[in-house]
């Protein structure tokens, strides 16, 4: 093996990023632009005082399960907040909460266009599918190097490095909801001369709609998951109290945050389900 030339593989990467830090002034732009929306969640949500947050957010679950009249979920969802205020963890949730919001907003913007794409393209589904399998398969802790590299260190990088760990799923089950559409209803609205514009809207996204709430709330799931990871890089929240746990070996202290991880991650995908549940009706 040792007469086998090595390939400079690292060397290669080390001069791409090197050729892309040209490009300072673009990724001083997407900076700015994504800490606006980090500040702007973070400013509504240390501007709503914390038992306003707690009503607004069982409302909001009381709406979208009032046909199910489950309130199991109500009274969850009460003594987790009441937990989190009470341990003192509210600003590091709500901090998690914005991270999160922000790149499950990001990817939606960006996964469905691109699962659509996908779905009308069979060059591009092509294309796209392998890197799709790169971005879920290649270790999350990989995604902090470059983040840092163009990103800095703080909340901005954590937002970055979170949309790539957590986009496949949208791109994946939009691409899903898309093509398994009844090829029937496709020739029914192209024989009433339907625009490719309108079999999108009217057809093809509302059919694959619990498709691709899935997809979303898989999306979202795997935001939280990288909280922990991305406060390795400055991102704050409930991750940093888990990471300065680990280094005091402080037992106690980390699992009273991946509890509190745990009940918020719990609240979000029970949320979203119920979106989906209600919108269904």
């Amino acid at each position: 093996m040792s007469n086998i030339p090595q390939l400079p593989l690292a060397q290669w990467i080390d001069s791409l990023v090197n050729w892309l830090a040209h490009f300072e002034g673009f990724f001083n732009a997407v900076t700015a632009f994504l800490g606006g929306i980090v500040a702007g969640f973070q400013f509504i949500f240390d501007h709503i005082p914390i038992p306003l947050f707690i009503i607004l957010v069982i409302g909001l679950t009381w709406y979208l399960t009032r046909h199910t009249k489950k309130y199991g979920l109500l009274i969850f969802e009460l003594a987790g907040l009441l937990l989190i205020w009470n341990l003192d963890f509210w600003r590091d949730m709500t901090q998690t909460l914005t991270l999160v919001l922000t790149s499950s907003l990001i990817t939606f913007v960006i996964g469905v266009p691109l699962g659509i794409w996908m779905a009308r393209n069979e060059t591009v589904n092509a294309i796209v599918k392998p890197i799709l399998d790169f971005m879920q398969t290649m270790p999350a802790f990989v995604y902090l190097i470059p983040a840092v590299a163009f990103f800095g260190i703080g909340m901005v990088p954590g937002v970055v490095a979170s949309v790539i760990f957590a986009m496949p799923p949208t791109v994946r089950m939009t691409n899903l909801g898309i093509r398994e559409v009844d090829p029937a209803l496709i020739e029914a609205s192209n024989s009433f001369g339907a625009t490719s514009w309108q079999k999108l809207v009217k057809v093809q996204l509302p059919l694959a709609k619990n498709t691709i709430m899935a997809g979303i709330n898989q999306s979202m799931m795997l935001a939280l998951s990288m909280v922990v990871i991305a406060s390795m890089i400055g991102a704050m929240g409930l991750g940093t109290k888990v990471y300065f746990a680990v280094g005091r070996n402080d037992a106690g202290g980390g699992f009273a945050a991946g509890l509190a991880i745990v009940i918020l991650a719990i609240i979000l995908d029970r949320i979203t389900q119920a979106f989906n549940q209600q919108q269904s009706h």
